[in-house]
């Protein structure tokens, strides 16, 4: 289908919506009433066929205690793995959680302690930093090239966890075959457990494929083979975040055991949004050409920034990113290497909001939701130029 079957194009004004995007500017920038390039989520209503399950949900009326371990729940995931990813899943390691960090926070409870090491790639989402930094443990960052740096991390003996981000936010790489294989074989070799987020997947974009990380676990991760978990979402593609949940697969058995029951007794959650298992199945049963269409309205967002930074900032030779919408651009060619004076001449000369890169641990970058209808977008790109050029050395 067609992306001219929908019409992304159209705004939607979600202002008074108790919206973070929107409404809780303030939170993270000093003056109201900006133009918002933020959080990762996007502007655009979720799929009709989701909201058309989700409206038959809510006529039915009654919103007692709910069961995730259903056929129609499992089934769905298993269908959208095996139809988008060519990979077989195994229902009896599903999991379930209220989102992604939940999952990763009490994972994290479970394969670590006080003061161990946490290894990620450089530059990291800061939900996985306040994640890691909050449970007391030691976030140990190394570029996503680093290979021997990634090496050394994971051999050190307090080392214990390797988070994985694929695709990767905030630059939007999907990992190849080869790497998975590589990183997959040095967390075998130092006996460290890997939690892959894979809840960027459903956005890669043309001659990009992800792969999900089960395919690179040890049929015998209870018996001295890699301990690992995946832990995604439907809420990112679809754009129904507001709706909570996740799911994940947990590959040891005793792991798996335990997570349930933590998530059972010690954390209370035994049971689960119904909305958001709704949202889910009708994702994944029925959104199909739906996300189609939005990844090649967001690819084309992305190719637009493209030519503006051509035409514009030259010298960055910027170019789209292998999935995602979020534009993560290097300044630094231009002599930008902190956040400070291009944040202000954003913020109060032309009254955008665009998170720095100092978030991610890298001064000097900016990242870019273009997730949006293309005239907020051009909007936004627009504006970084002339605040670049005004800042540039």
């Amino acid at each position: 289908m067609s992306s001219a079957t929908y019409d992304f194009d159209i705004p939607v004004d979600r202002r008074g919506t108790w919206c973070v995007q929107w409404d809780g500017i303030t939170d993270r920038f000093p003056v109201p009433d900006l133009l918002p390039f933020t959080i990762s989520d996007m502007d655009f209503a979720c799929a009709p066929q989701v909201l058309s399950a989700l409206t038959s949900r809510v006529a039915h009326g009654v919103f007692g205690y709910t069961d995730w371990r259903n056929d129609d729940f499992r089934g769905a995931i298993r269908e959208w793995f095996r139809t988008r990813y060519a990979t077989e899943v195994d229902a009896e390691r599903l999991v379930y959680a209220p989102s992604v960090l939940n999952q990763i926070s009490q994972l994290l409870r479970m394969w670590t302690g006080p003061g161990d090491g946490v290894v990620l790639h450089a530059p990291t989402y800061d939900g996985f930093r306040k994640a890691v930094t909050g449970l007391g443990r030691e976030l140990r960052a190394v570029g996503s090239d680093d290979w021997a740096g990634l090496e050394r991390e994971l051999a050190r003996p307090d080392s214990r966890v390797f988070v994985l981000c694929s695709p990767h936010n905030p630059t939007g790489r999907v990992w190849t075959d080869a790497e998975l294989r590589r990183m997959a074989g040095l967390a075998r070799t130092y006996d460290v457990a890997v939690i892959s987020d894979e809840i960027h997947a459903d956005l890669t974009h043309d001659g990009h494929v992800h792969r999900p990380f089960v395919r690179y676990a040890d049929a015998d991760a209870g018996a001295g083979g890699l301990r690992w978990a995946l832990v995604t979402s439907g809420t990112k593609a679809f754009n129904f975040p507001a709706l909570t949940g996740s799911y994940g697969f947990v590959g040891d058995p005793d792991d798996h055991a335990e997570f349930v029951r933590r998530m059972d007794t010690g954390e209370g959650l035994a049971s689960p949004a119904v909305l958001s298992l709704t949202a889910h199945i009708a994702a994944y049963r029925e959104g199909g050409p739906w996300l189609d269409a939005l990844r090649a309205y967001t690819y084309g967002n992305l190719r637009m920034v493209e030519e503006k930074l051509a035409a514009g900032l030259p010298e960055l030779g910027w170019r789209v990113p292998q999935a995602g919408y979020l534009a993560w651009i290097d300044l630094r060619p231009l002599g930008i290497e902190e956040d400070g004076e291009l944040q202000r001449v954003l913020v109060e000369e032309e009254k955008v909001a665009v998170m720095p890169g100092g978030t991610y641990g890298a001064p000097g970058f900016v990242r870019l939701n273009v997730g949006c209808p293309r005239s907020k977008a051009e909007a936004g790109i627009d504006a970084l130029i002339r605040a670049a050029r005004r800042v540039a050395r």
